[in-house]
Order: structure tokens, then C-alpha cells, then sequence
């Protein structure tokens, strides 16, 4: 049987900004996904910006014919379609905001669940590389610019060009002299403007990194809030929080200074124009070339191409901020799922337990292999415990296990098939977890446990409880299972965290068990009790467990000890005992300095405060 081919490891993704064509492709792609509420909202902006060439329109008229006629019945027909064009203007305004409005919400609220749903695919290492503040800016912050494109802001920008060049062809009816000097001011500005965009777009850019970067150290901060108060190093977090604020502000500025230019810019334009008016228009009236109806009626329309124009000024920068966050979306979607290639792997089926590691080379950083050509059986229902100093591999070793990595060589075989050919989400729904530092979310005691097994019954649940012991704290509080543990689980001990997450392995019912220091933050009467859990949650199941505490382990069908990434020797807690290695070298250390404990309990504290300044 030809053995599947390994999942390529994610390349990280390239650090260059994407082409503009990359940005082009997914814009159009985002319009093209609204072009139904698009397609109204454009056809009410047109009605919109017809009903709003009535009002300057008819000044012509009004003051040319109507005034100088004295006639009241054409005065209140005027004033009848003024009117009426005006309700038509404010009801396409009232129904342009809520249609687009809520388009933009929802392409937004699309834009972070799609973004999350892949950021949640990724491999596990990408997290361990990223601050936990950069990623909710991706889902969160950079969505939120795409309001720009699929709400108001594009659909007014194509209005107000439209407009712009209805009033343009209408302005070289009135005077194609005095237009003629308009459109070369008009072409200024368009140079003007893409400068600046030109310009802006990389600073906006650049603020979506810092305020990730900002919102990062602040997550830290919060998260490790107790380690700060500990150190006393408020004054460090402030001081590190404020040189990111204070680069973020920088920015900000830079990007104002820029907005408030092209907006000068634009302001100076049509000061221009105006003076062009009152120069040109005001010889041809001397001239009998304008009555003074075309001149107010030019003016009027002036203004309807300079609006516009300032409307690029501000809807312009803020499409580029739009396509700043795009940028930043696409990059993060670069990344390669770690079950992309799932359809052609498969399906994991029931997975008994027997695992094999084959020749496992694995490296974090090429070049530095952490685990140097590991062969091992963990037959079906077994115990295999790891042990070695920090460093040597061991949570390494389980996490090939878990597959969050994978062999640069060798094999993994889960029932005689390469775990690089199951699928994952098939696979992991068969592993349970007791971790060292075990992260429980912010909701009740049941609803952690039952995390593991969302259909489980309540019954079932309590059952999982019992047998790790979760009853003797849980039912002292006044809510019993009900009660909120806290972010993180801050509000039980280390050692109730610790029986929640054994709990929540028991129910997941796995068929192979990882167990990392699973009792390390318990006493040794509550040790005793979890020992009893663990025994019958190992029963049958293939389990790995990581211990330093050797006491714990004496009962594993195997143990590896690992050293710098090799196994240095392998066998039962007695084999390695007689063996006198490495492994009896670590039993009789930790032997002594359990009895030099019981015998000296003073001992160790004498120590500690001699080490006091």
C-alpha cells in the first residue's frame, strides 16, 4: 500500500504588499457578491441626483421669464415641481442609507465570519507567532472598511460623477469659453488627487498594522494583569502602551494632514472657478453674451461638479483606507488552512489507538531538528510516558501526536494508516487533552466540561464530574455546576481547573489520551483523588502522559526518556531502574528531595529567604 503523501508545512506568507490587481480582483469580487442591493442603490442615487438638478435648473427659467412676466400662476408651478422634486430627493436620500446601509453591515459581518472561519483553519504554530491583539484587529478593524465599498461611499462617488458631467456638458451649453478654463482647473485637481491617494493608501496601510500592534499589547497587558502587579510594572506597560499609541497618532496625523490637503486643494479649486466666473461671466453679461439667468444658473451648476469634487476628497481616501484593509484581509487569508487538503484524505473511522512513530525528524527552524529520529510502538489501550529535562522534546512529541505539526521525515501510523492521510477534524474528534496549563472559557462549570461533547446530556456531564472530583468544589458554590468560572477560568484554583479539564476529557470519551502535567497544580490529597479519575479515564485507551513528578508515572506500560530530541532509553519504571541511567538518576534525585522535604520541612523556605536581598 502506497503510503499517502505528507501535507506540505504552511509557508509563512510573503512580507511584500500584494499587487494591486490581488486588491482589484477581491473588490470586485465583493461587488459583484451585493450587486443586487447595489444595482437599487445606484438606480435610487440617480434619482436622487435627477431630482436635485430641478432646483438649479429652473433659477434660469424662474429668473429670466417668470419674474420679468409677473406672472403668479408659472411662479407656483415653478415652485410645484421644486417641491416635488425635493420629496423625491429626500425619499431616495431616506431609502439609499437603509438599503445600503444595511448592505455594508452585512458584508462586513460576512467579511469577519468568513475571516475568522479561515483564521480558526489555521496551524497551530501561526498563533504561537502572532499576537492575539493583531488577529481580532484582522477579523474586527479591517472588515470594518469595506463599508466604504459596499455602502454610501462608492454608490455617491458614482452619483456624484454622474452628476459632475451632466452639470459639466450642461456648463459648455451656458458658456463653452469660461467652461473651457474650468476643465483645466478640474484637471489639476484630478492629478492632485491621485498624488495624494497614491500616498495615502500605504499610510493607511501602516495603521492597520500599528493599531493591531497597539491592540496586541494591550490584550497582553490585560491577559497577564496579575503577572504586572506582581512585578509592579504598570509604569513598564504604560510606557509600552503609550509609544505604540503615540506611533498610531503619528499616523493619523500623517493621514489628516493628507486628507486636509486634498480637501484645501479642492477648496482652492473652486475658489478658482468662482473667480473665473466673476470674471468671465461678469464681461459677457457687459458683453450681452449671458443674461443674468445663465450666470445664476451657471453658478448653481458650478457647484454641482465642485461637490463632487470634494466628495473624492473624503469618499476617495476613505476607499483607499477600504482597500488598505483588504490588503491586510487577503494577506492573512494567504495563509494555507492546515485541512486544506482534507478532501483527499480519509475518513478516520474508528480509530482503536495503536500508534507508531517511524523514523520522526521535526524541526521548528530549518536546520535544527527538535526531534532526531524517534521509533516507537504505543500499542492500543497502552501507557507511554515521556520524561526528560525541559527542552528534550516531550511536548513537542505529543503534539505531532495531536498533529498540530508535522514530520519534516518519518511517519506517524495511527492503526497502521499515515496520520497524514486522515483527516483532521476526524482525527482530533478522538483525542482528549489534559493539559499543564489547562484554558477553560468564560461560562459555567457545566458548560466547560460539556465542551468536549456539546450533545451531552446533563446527567452525562455530572457523571464526567464526579469521576475527576469536580462535585467536591462545585457544590460549594452557591450555583452549584452553574457557576461562572471567569476568562481563563481566573476564578477556581489551578487545581479545580485542572479537574474541570480532566472532566472534560472523560466525557470526550477519546480514544487516545494526552495527558501534560495533569496534576501538577494539585496537593497531594487532591492528587490522590484525580489518580483514581485517571486510572479508569486510562483504562482502554492509548494514552501519552508527560510527567516530572516520576511517582506518577510508575504504573505506564512504557517510558521514553528523551534527551535533546533522541530517546536515551526506553522500558518500564523498573527495567530503567535497574538500568541505572539517566531515568534511576532522575528517581533518586527526586526521591532525595522528597525526603529531604519530609525530614527537613524548614529546609527548603531556610534556603529561599537566604536568597532575599
Amino acid at each position: 500500500m502506497t503510503a499517502p503523501a505528507k501535507p506540505a508545512k504552511p509557508v509563512d506568507p510573503p512580507k511584500k504588499k500584494l499587487s494591486r490587481d490581488v486588491v482589484w480582483r477581491e473588490a470586485r469580487e465583493l461587488l459583484w457578491l451585493h450587486r443586487k442591493r447595489l444595482g437599487v442603490g445606484l438606480a435610487l442615487m440617480l434619482v436622487n441626483r435627477a431630482a436635485g438638478l430641478v432646483l438649479p435648473g429652473s433659477t434660469k427659467y424662474l429668473i429670466d421669464t417668470v419674474l420679468p412676466s409677473k406672472d403668479a400662476h408659472l411662479l407656483w408651478v415653478v415652485a410645484a415641481v421644486v417641491g416635488v422634486a425635493t420629496l423625491f430627493q429626500a425619499a431616495s436620500s431616506f431609502g439609499l442609507s437603509q438599503i445600503l446601509g444595511v448592505a455594508a453591515q452585512k458584508a462586513i459581518t460576512e467579511m469577519r465570519r468568513t475571516v475568522q472561519a479561515h483564521l480558526i483553519r489555521l496551524p497551530v504554530r501561526m498563533f504561537d507567532a502572532t499576537q492575539t491583539g493583531q488577529l481580532v484587529s484582522r477579523v474586527m478593524n479591517d472588515a470594518e472598511g469595506i463599508r466604504n465599498l459596499i455602502g454610501t461611499g462608492l454608490v455617491q462617488l458614482v452619483g456624484g460623477t454622474l452628476t459632475a458631467i451632466v452639470a459639466f456638458v450642461w456648463l459648455v451649453s451656458l458658456n463653452w469659453r469660461l467652461t473651457a478654463f474650468t476643465l483645466v482647473l478640474l484637471l489639476g485637481f484630478a492629478v492632485g488627487m491621485a498624488v495624494a491617494f497614491a500616498k495615502l493608501r500605504p499610510i493607511f496601510r501602516a495603521r492597520g498594522q500599528l493599531n493591531a500592534e497597539v491592540t496586541g499589547r494591550l490584550v497582553e497587558s490585560i491577559s497577564g494583569i496579575r503577572v504586572v502587579k506582581a512585578y509592579a510594572a504598570e509604569r513598564r506597560e504604560k510606557l509600552g502602551f503609550t509609544r505604540g499609541a503615540n506611533k498610531l497618532f503619528r499616523n493619523v496625523a500623517a493621514t489628516m494632514t493628507g486628507i486636509s490637503a486634498t480637501t484645501a486643494l479642492s477648496t482652492v479649486i473652486v475658489g478658482l472657478i468662482g473667480t473665473l466666473i466673476i470674471i468671465v461671466g461678469g464681461r459677457d453679461i457687459l458683453a450681452g453674451r449671458m443674461t443674468v439667468g445663465q450666470l445664476f444658473q451657471y453658478v448653481l451648476f458650478t457647484g454641482l461638479v465642485a461637490a463632487p469634487l470634494i466628495q473624492i476628497a473624503s469618499i476617495g481616501t476613505q476607499i483607499t483606507e477600504a482597500f488598505a484593509g483588504l490588503d491586510r484581509i487577503r494577506e492573512l487569508r494567504s495563509w494555507v488552512p492546515e485541512d486544506a487538503d482534507d478532501a483527499n484524505r480519509e475518513p478516520a473511522g474508528k480509530i482503536i489507538g495503536d500508534v507508531k512513530f517511524e523514523h520522526v525528524t521535526f524541526s521548528y527552524d530549518a536546520g535544527t531538528p527538535v526531534l532526531k529520529d524517534i521509533t516507537f510502538d504505543a500499542p492500543a489501550g497502552t501507557t507511554t510516558a515521556l520524561v526528560g529535562t525541559s527542552g528534550s522534546g516531550k511536548s513537542t512529541l505529543v503534539s505531532l501526536v495531536m498533529a498540530f505539526n508535522h514530520p519534516d521525515s518519518g511517519r506517524i501510523l495511527i492503526d497502521g494508516r499515515d496520520l497524514a492521510g486522515l483527516r483532521l477534524r476526524d482525527y482530533r474528534s478522538r483525542l482528549g487533552i489534559v493539559l499543564q496549563d489547562n484554558f477553560l472559557f468564560d461560562g459555567t462549570i457545566l458548560e466547560n466540561i460539556r465542551f468536549a461533547a456539546p450533545g451531552a446530556s446533563d446527567a452525562e456531564v455530572r457523571e464526567a464530574a464526579r469521576v475527576a472530583h469536580c462535585d467536591e468544589f462545585a457544590l460549594r458554590f452557591e450555583l452549584g455546576y452553574q457557576t461562572i468560572v471567569g476568562e481563563r477560568g481566573v476564578k477556581l484554583s489551578g487545581g479545580q481547573r485542572q479537574r474541570v479539564a480532566i472532566a472534560r476529557a472523560i466525557l470526550a470519551n477519546p480514544a487516545i489520551l494526552i495527558l501534560d502535567e495533569a496534576t501538577s497544580s494539585l496537593d497531594s490529597e487532591s492528587e490522590s483523588l484525580i489518580q483514581e479519575g485517571l486510572a479508569r479515564l486510562r483504562a482502554g485507551r492509548t494514552t501519552f502522559v508527560i510527567a516530572h513528578r516520576l511517582s506518577t508515572i510508575a504504573s505506564a506500560d512504557t517510558i521514553l526518556v528523551l534527551e535533546a530530541g533522541e530517546i536515551a532509553e526506553r522500558g518500564t519504571h523498573e527495567e530503567l531502574l535497574e538500568l541505572e541511567g539517566r531515568y534511576r538518576a532522575l528517581y533518586e534525585r527526586q526521591y532525595r528531595q522528597a525526603l529531604d522535604r519530609y525530614v527537613n520541612p524548614g529546609e527548603e523556605l531556610k534556603g529561599a529567604t537566604s536568597l532575599r536581598p
